[in-house]
């Protein structure tokens, strides 16, 4: 298999974040320095070290639900010396990373696993997976606004995806506001306000798919159960 999936298996990373890992000059197998895309390896035979330490699949699979707060980076690890979300799972006894990414001043529902199949179906862009946010604004966008946030708006040079937008109520200063989208671009959600001349004062993400965050304390995991990960894995539409 590709050596990107097996680091996946391995719970090191998502794919696309081995990828990464892989051309920064981390990976070697047996004894070479792999900095490249394309390489096979045998997990049966070969051996398979990231920063000098091996790595195999893990035997039990992990599937969890946690909260982040704000003020965590979503990564495994962070140069600037950031907390992470791995400070939040430490007593997850395996090596998990999170599915996706919620920006660092962004609150809410993340997935985290050590199954690389289960994230690669809820991040690869061929999939639709819904994520719903309630996102408290400075201003009360007017009708026009609402629905040219409905209809997709211009980022990088790509129109966004339409997008679920409900007024929920309105507020002392802004507004809040439950919005829905299946994409994940930088800031995404941020931006899109920006277009329309709203500013995102907080964020917080309350479902995937069909996965609610319910009452699950800030800063707290759970494990999702059989029948939340099967609809996950299963119920996905194609684009």
């Amino acid at each position: 298999m590709r050596l990107q999936k097996y680091m996946a298996q391995c719970g090191v990373a998502s794919r696309r974040a081995s990828e990464q890992i892989i051309l920064q000059g981390r990976v070697e197998v047996n004894g070479e320095i792999i900095d490249y895309m394309g390489f096979e390896v045998d997990e049966d035979r070969d051996e398979v070290l990231l920063d000098g330490e091996p790595i195999k699949p893990e035997a039990k699979k992990y599937y969890i639900m946690l909260n982040k707060p704000k003020g965590y980076v979503t990564t495994v690890s962070d140069d600037c010396g950031r907390k992470t979300v791995m400070d939040l799972t430490k007593d997850v006894h395996a090596r998990i990373y999170p599915v996706g990414r919620l920006d660092y001043d962004t609150s809410g529902l993340l997935l985290m696993t050590n199954d690389g199949e289960f994230a690669n179906i809820l991040t690869h862009p061929s999939h639709v997976v819904d994520k719903c946010y309630i996102a408290q604004l400075n201003y009360l966008p007017d009708a026009a606004a609402l629905d040219t946030l409905r209809k997709g708006v211009e980022l990088d040079g790509q129109k966004t995806a339409p997008a679920k937008v409900q007024v929920l109520k309105p507020l002392k200063r802004g507004c809040e506001i439950k919005i829905t989208i299946h994409e994940g671009k930088n800031r995404q959600i941020r931006r899109m306000f920006e277009t329309v001349g709203a500013e995102v004062i907080s964020l917080k993400r309350i479902s995937v798919g069909s996965i609610t965050l319910g009452n699950l304390p800030e800063g707290k995991w759970r494990h999702l159960n059989d029948a939340e990960r099967k609809r996950l894995m299963g119920k996905q539409k194609k684009l």
